[in-house]
């Protein structure tokens, strides 16, 4: 009985629709899907929404943007297996980005990864990841010895970004990297991923970018940030450093109605609204963030959530 359950999951998993909620098994996906494994923003945890992250899976591969906290159990959630990771990809260098980018490897290798991982991101990622592994290096030595395990270092393999442009590309996938605007973390990227079914561009954390809307041109899905402006001072009431932490987040992130009108200019058909600030309080419902930027952009608006699958 337990084989018929696991090949039905399986089944379920492969007619997952587009916008469903289902988790998808990443050897039962033809085509590409994204999943929104996080869809927090800012670095402290929330109750109803994961830090920021995103799956693309092109016919059974997997490719990670960003490793939010918990990222591991969140792929795990939505159904993925670790051993299918192919890329990491890191926009910027903010912790609800990158704070279990090494962890999201080990835990990967603790399970069974046993094929090298490529990641992507801004400097000093070739440094993080030594330290990383300096870090853990007793955890590693013991595994690999008492287990049986391949040495983890030679499966993690950085390569460091510092300029837009083609950065990566395979037999399912090309990925090209546009700079933003995201002070005062620089550099900072959105990534667009033509595949030969669907073309998505994660924004990252970005103001409004010219750069992003020349990357998201005709795009079929755009991954956007997004800042609600009347629900921040409510948030801002919570924080010690009010001042400060508002014109960070006016200075570095897009308002909802800057979002409509980027998604407009760059012509995109899908525009999915994601690291929302706030993220958690207060809780704004789904329909606010949509009457915000509906005025703004006529194509498809669709509210992120955690472990959604379009």
């Amino acid at each position: 009985m337990e084989g018929l359950d696991i090949k039905r999951r399986f089944l379920l998993a492969g007619l997952a629709s587009i916008a469903g909620a289902g988790p998808v098994l990443a050897r039962e996906v033809s085509g590409t899907k994204l999943v929104l494994l996080g869809t927090a923003g800012g670095p402290t945890p929330k109750r109803n929404r994961a830090a920021p992250s995103q799956a693309i899976i092109v016919d059974g591969r997997v490719y990670i943007v960003d490793c939010g906290n918990g990222v591991a159990r969140q792929i795990a959630s939505a159904g993925l297996p670790l051993r299918a990771i192919s890329d990491v990809f890191l926009t910027h260098h903010h912790s609800d980005h990158n704070a279990d980018y090494g962890n999201l490897l080990l835990l990967a290798w603790a399970g069974d990864l046993d094929h090298p991982v490529a990641t992507w991101g801004p400097p000093p990622l070739k440094a993080m990841t030594r330290q990383f592994l300096k870090l853990n290096a007793l955890d590693i030595a013991t595994r690999t010895t008492d287990e049986g395990r391949r040495p983890l270092a030679p499966l993690i393999q950085p390569h460091e970004i510092t300029r837009g442009g083609l950065i990566m590309q395979d037999d399912r996938v090309r990925v090209t990297a546009a700079l933003v605007n995201h002070p005062p973390v620089i550099p900072a990227f959105a990534y667009r991923f033509d595949t030969p079914g669907r073309s998505i561009v994660i924004s990252g954390d970005t103001a409004p970018s010219e750069a992003l809307v020349a990357l998201a041109r005709g795009a079929d899905v755009l991954v956007h940030e997004v800042l609600h402006l009347p629900a921040m001072d409510a948030l801002l009431a919570t924080e010690p450093n009010a001042r400060r932490l508002k014109e960070h987040l006016l200075a570095s992130h897009t308002t909802s109605e800057q979002v409509g009108q980027i998604a407009t200019r760059a012509g995109v058909k899908t525009l999915v609204l994601s690291h929302f600030v706030p993220g958690g309080y207060p809780f704004l419902d789904d329909r606010v963030w949509l009457d915000a930027v509906r005025p703004h952009f006529a194509g498809e608006i669709i509210v992120g959530r955690d472990l959604l699958v379009i």
